[in-house]
């Protein structure tokens, strides 16, 4: 469910997408479109306001360190990367190029501990030391479908991005994932020099890209436009799976004078794509020599359609292709989305700063899967406004002039979501991938749709509430079905202050009023729907040490306290037990202890740090409950720039636990799907699947992540402009479920490019190549391990994509 991110105009563009080329085409000025490909000079990337700016001419290698550019947000405006007390890893346009950063996944090839499963093919959210992250946008917190499920995004309006660490700080606010977060910087208008590009991509399995980026002055030194067009008209190497995206982002620029700025944006994002859940019964045998125990499961009535505690009598064990996965050639998913942001800055005097950002996002999605999987989201509305006032200035303090920093602020935010979803009758372990397609399709039975709710023709749901029926107090099967209305306003404070010029210290507080209303949008004929609210006060704190005992060294100690929300469909609060909102989804603790040591030589070539980690957090279980987890661990990353070389390496030792707290499962073990009818083949159970496992607490190893990753890239540019990279990653082996039962083994995976740019004419042609080696790799499904003993995903085997770029 996730976009790629160069981009192709290779088939016929829809009405919208052949708009907005015209529109670009007709911002070039007659004498730009005339000389397109005349010879013209390099310009260096500027930063303003902590924001980068890409010239029309990319230099030579791309901004790998990650103290070129400031870190924009979380801890306050236009700070070093040195400077932050967390650990952060800038990632620039160029570099996202460099090392084919297509995806959120993507970011492990430079980020350290950032692991993540596939999120059925398509990930809407980063992993961050082995839990679910936030995706900000401009430091704003953008929308990331259900738990992470079913939102694709566009890099198309990005222009850099940061992966910080932990939870966000209370400058950012409470978040319901507080592994860390990702950062998008959106591209700018360049208010001095117009220019852009044209890329056309091709590669394996008909994948098909193109983008269009043009930035015009329209009065210059003072304001600009921007547009950058994408699509994606792509096949898959999976059966049946396919990406058709475009997306058009529209940017204006205005600088009125000395001591203001006023960026406004907006995105508009359509995808049609399927989900993936890769290969179902992960059987050691599977995971090391690709075999594949065939048979359709039977139901205990008898029936064949995949369904709970279905059985398996095994009638062979084959090699089953890794392009076979389970998806359906009649299953239908979109996704619209609107984005608009407005960031005005303004300087009220040599100290004082004044910044305002505001934030909309509308989203809709229509899923409807035959293995009996529905999630609508008929509207997913949120907007937010940020007001700051940033005070910079020196001050007495204990008879002494310190230099202070105060950012005060204050955050309101509303969420609306209308949705409807389904997915108890789902059951993937009886279904025999070998067999025809219809082994794979759920048809719900009289009883089933008895408990479910008729949304239209055909389309059943479940209802957002439990009601009697039949004499039963719950008679019917809930999912996340909501209409629900969230309104946060949170007020924060952060203060920085420098003792003397090495050491510093800062803290920050803030309190957020939440408050909750939540609907059954969709009861039952003949009752009445059931509706709750809840407010809670939701507090969150950080604080850090900071010691630089010479300017290229820093060493700090930091803390982290927040009260977490726990969402689901586009970000609503469905009712729970009692019809109730559960008191659980607010106010989840999390907590974070940190240290670390940065080195950055002034006008140096080369950066690195190290971080020591512990902390705590909750895990949304599929049935609304939380579960806590607890992970330790180190993060380390290396960064070195010359002026035709770069390269980077990330390396992490994670160890997740639960928290002293249950855990769930689709099924118990792999083998619970399986008779004992063939021992020769499986040494099945008979206990049947899926079974709906709910292991008591514990403080047993989180299924599904590696404990040891590792990540390298290199990259090389002639002075001719021939030029390559080469990255790979590791990880060790690690258990898939949660009994251990069957383990990923140790895998590497090693990409690489070549290019070649023509300086006189702005011309670039590339190839990549992924997965050199053609390594068979596998990767859990979903986050949580909730799937781990029900389906795997099969990585990519070897593909290419090339690509021709036109500056000018």
């Amino acid at each position: 469910m996730k976009p790629a991110w160069h981009v192709s105009l290779s088939r016929s563009p829809k009405n919208l997408l052949a708009s907005s080329l015209v529109l670009a085409l007709a911002l070039l000025p007659a004498s730009v479109r005339a000389a397109a490909g005349d010879a013209k000079q390099e310009k260096p990337g500027t930063t303003e306001l902590g924001i980068v700016e890409v010239k029309a001419r990319q230099a030579a290698a791309p901004v790998v360190l990650p103290t070129a550019a400031p870190v924009d947000g979380p801890f306050g405006p236009g700070r070093s990367v040195l400077d932050t007390p967390r650990s952060v890893t800038p990632i620039s346009a160029g570099l996202m190029r460099a090392a084919g950063v297509n995806d959120l996944r993507d970011i492990m090839k430079l980020a350290p501990d950032t692991y993540s499963p596939t999120d059925f093919g398509a990930p809407s959210l980063p992993d961050i030391r082995g839990q679910l992250g936030e995706v900000f946008e401009d430091g704003l917190r953008q929308q990331g479908g259900n738990n992470g499920f079913g939102v694709p995004l566009s890099f198309n309006a990005v222009e850099s991005m940061d992966v910080v660490k932990g939870p966000p700080p209370v400058v950012l606010g409470t978040t319901q994932r507080v592994g860390g977060f990702v950062n998008l910087g959106l591209k700018r208008p360049d208010l001095d020099t117009p220019g852009g590009y044209v890329e056309l991509g091709t590669g394996s399995w008909h994948r098909n890209q193109g983008q269009l980026d043009y930035s015009t002055p329209i009065t210059p030194g003072k304001s600009a436009v921007r547009l950058s067009v994408e699509d994606h008209n792509e096949g898959s190497y999976y059966d049946y799976a396919h990406h058709h995206s475009q997306d058009v982002y529209l940017a204006y620029r205005l600088k009125p004078d000395a001591v203001s700025e006023l960026n406004v944006s907006v995105e508009y994002y359509h995808v049609n794509f399927k989900d993936i859940a890769g290969i179902n019964r992960p059987t050691q045998n599977l995971i090391d020599h690709g075999l594949y125990v065939t048979g359709q499961g039977v139901q205990p009535d008898g029936s064949t359609v995949p369904g709970p505690f279905a059985v398996i009598s095994p009638t062979g064990e084959v090699r089953i292709p890794r392009h076979r996965v389970l998806t359906d050639p009649a299953d239908r998913d979109s996704v619209r989305t609107w984005i608009a942001h407005v960031r005005y800055e303004r300087s009220l005097g040599d100290d004082t700063r004044y910044i305002s950002r505001t934030y909309y996002q509308h989203l809709s999605r229509n899923e409807v899967a035959n293995d009996s999987f529905v999630e609508i989201i008929k509207g997913a509305d949120t907007a937010e406004h940020r007001s700051e006032l940033v005070l910079d200035r020196d001050a007495d303090l204990f008879g002494r002039t310190m230099h202070q920093q105060t950012d005060l602020g204050l955050d309101v935010r509303w969420n609306h979501v209308l949705g409807y979803s389904q997915f108890d009758t789902e059951a993937d372990l009886p279904v025999d991938l070998t067999g025809p397609v219809s082994n794979r399709r759920i048809p719900l039975t009289p009883d089933q749709k008895a408990q479910l709710v008729l949304l239209r023709p055909g389309l059943y749901v479940s209802p957002g509430a439990q009601y009697p029926r039949d004499g039963q107090a719950a008679g019917y099967m809930l999912s996340d079905t909501t209409d629900s209305n969230s309104y946060q306003t949170g007020l924060f404070v952060q203060h920085e202050i420098h003792f003397t010029p090495q050491w510093s210290a800062m803290a920050g507080v803030r309190g957020d009023e939440y408050y909750v209303a939540a609907k059954d949008p969709l009861p039952p004929p003949g009752q009445v729907a059931a509706h709750d609210s809840v407010h809670h006060f939701l507090k969150a704190a950080n604080g850090s040490v900071t010691w630089n005992p010479v300017d290229a060294v820093a060493l700090y100690a930091a803390g982290s306290y927040s009260q977490s929300t726990s969402n689901s469909i586009g970000g609503g609060t469905p009712l729970g037990a009692g019809n109730r909102i559960d008191p659980a989804n607010f106010a989840t603790d999390s907590t974070l202890y940190e240290i670390g040591l940065k080195l950055a030589p002034p006008q140096g070539h080369w950066y690195a740090d190290v971080s020591l980690f512990d902390q705590t957090r909750s895990l949304r279980n599929r049935d609304g409950s939380n579960s806590g987890i607890h992970t330790k661990g180190l993060d380390a990353q290396w960064f070195y720039q010359a002026s035709h070389l770069f390269a980077s390496a990330g390396l992490s030792y994670l160890d997740a636990r639960y928290d002293n707290s249950a855990s769930f499962q689709d099924t118990v073990q792999v083998l619970d799907a399986f008779n004992n009818s063939r021992p020769d083949i499986v040494a099945g159970t008979g206990v049947g699947a899926p079974n709906f496992a709910a292991f008591p607490p514990s403080s047993r190893r989180l299924q599904g992540l590696p404990s040891v990753t590792a990540s390298a890239l290199v990259g090389y540019t002639f002075d001719s402009g021939l030029g390559g990279t080469l990255s790979g990653n590791y990880t060790n082996a690690f258990p898939l479920d949660y009994l251990a039962t069957v383990w990923i083994r140790a895998q590497y995976t090693l990409n690489a490019s070549v290019f070649y740019r023509w300086k006189t004419t702005g011309t670039e042609i590339r190839l990549a190549l992924n997965n050199l080696t053609n390594q068979k790799n596998w990767a859990p499904v979903f986050d949580g391990g909730y799937f781990g003993a029900t389906d795997v995903f099969p990585e990519l085997p070897f593909n290419m994509m090339f690509s021709v770029r036109q500056s000018f």
